[in-house]
């Protein structure tokens, strides 16, 4: 049985190496190189293999740089559920967090993930799960760990007075 031939003829081996090594996307990169040692002799199992793919994806991937070149062998966008907030309302989110809590304003001193949940509740009408505030969270970069809070009512002074004073 003949494989599917590779009709594309603008671009050479050696330029799709070059191609492949331009190339800021690995698994595009993998394909690339796959096309090109087919183009060099390589049997298209063998290509495969080296590559790190099955004979039949290949052949895939040979039909679609057949048909759109190189931006052919880059991974499309794939469809999927809607982030529940929008990028504007995930940069608002970002901007409490870096504020931080106001126990005026939320009623804790820490935020925690229960009380981000009721707040993008009440913001932007949006039920979460505290596990997807925390997923939101971790998206936006933010570790787990935070300062220690302080109380409203501490006193810097008086702290600073109950400090032992004795000499070394």
């Amino acid at each position: 049985m003949a494989g599917v031939a590779i009709t594309r003829t603008d671009m050479s081996a050696s330029d799709l190496r070059a191609a492949a090594k331009r190339s800021a996307d690995a698994k595009q990169a993998a394909r690339i190189l796959a096309i090109a040692m087919v183009l060099d002799g390589f049997s298209r199992e063998e290509a495969a293999r080296l590559c790190g793919m099955d004979r039949q994806t290949l052949r895939d991937w040979v039909h679609r740089y057949n048909k759109a070149g190189l931006e052919g062998l880059a991974d499309r966008a794939r469809s999927g559920r809607p982030a529940s907030l929008s990028w504007v309302e995930q940069g608002k989110f970002a901007s409490w967090i870096e504020e931080g809590a106001d126990l005026a304003r939320d009623g804790v001193v820490r935020f925690r993930r229960a009380d981000l949940r009721d707040r993008i509740a009440a913001e932007f009408g949006v039920t979460l799960h505290e596990r997807s505030v925390g997923k939101l969270l971790r998206r936006l970069d933010f570790r787990r760990l935070s300062v220690r809070p302080q109380h409203p009512q501490s006193n810097p002074a008086a702290q600073e007075a109950f400090k032992k004073t004795s000499q070394p």
